[in-house]
């Protein structure tokens, strides 16, 4: 894939070289010079100009890129003029970042393919992870529908899957993963996944430290399981 990053402060830093390592052929975008020598070695080009002026925008190979990510957040301006010189030529797939609820709403009105909230989808997966007092992240499926992916709080160590009872807070209970450690044909040890089977007996499986356990179901019924484990 083809990405254009504009806007290298940390999130976009991190986006475009994270990227790049899966990779992806990643190109930079940042009008101050410190962030461009920041990327440089790690990126396979990288332009240092002004997005928010079309002449500028146009060097650009935007008909060559398969995902144009504005990653701008500090200078809600910025960010949305950046936006509607895009849409002005005609590049189709953007993704932008919003840094609260009134910039989304205006992005939206420009029909992009999607906006991105990293700092709202952290707070939320920090909520949830002092809730539970165990690390998680989430996957929004729709506003209020969402999967819950957290590794087993240690009260939970030593119960049975099936004690859980997931469905009384109305959550469907997708999957289970378990870290295995084994040694080599060297005596060398390794770790790998393994997905438990929990359809079948492995609802009679006892909970072990480490296990990450994968939910799905409203955020409500999320928020009630919350409460009965923070209760009980």
């Amino acid at each position: 894939m083809k990405y254009l990053v504009i806007g290298l402060g940390t999130y976009g830093r991190e986006l475009a070289i994270n990227l790049s390592l899966q990779g992806n052929e990643v190109i930079g975008v940042d009008h101050r010079s410190e962030n461009i020598e920041a990327v440089k070695e790690q990126l396979m080009t990288v332009y240092e100009l002004d997005a928010k002026d079309e002449n500028s925008l146009k060097l650009l190979p935007l008909k060559n890129m398969d995902i144009v990510i504005v990653a701008i957040g500090e200078d809600f301006g910025a960010s949305l003029k950046t936006v509607a010189l895009l849409k002005k030529n005609g590049v189709k797939h953007i993704y932008a970042r919003a840094i609260d609820n009134l910039h989304q709403s205006i992005l939206e009105a420009f029909n992009l393919e999607r906006i991105l909230t990293p700092e709202k989808r952290a707070a939320n997966d920090l909520t949830l992870e002092l809730s539970l007092n165990t690390q998680c992240s989430t996957f929004n499926i729709t506003k209020d529908f969402m999967v819950l992916k957290f590794t087993a709080p240690e009260k939970f160590v030593g119960h049975s899957y099936r004690s859980i009872n997931f469905s009384r807070f109305g959550l469907v209970l997708i999957s289970a993963v378990r870290k295995v450690t084994e040694n080599n044909l060297l005596g060398l040890s390794s770790s790998r996944e393994e997905i438990l089977d929990l359809e079948r007996k492995s609802m009679e499986e006892k909970i072990a430290s480490r296990d990450e356990i994968i939910v799905m179901g409203s955020r409500k019924n999320i928020t009630d399981f919350l409460s009965s484990v923070q209760t009980n």
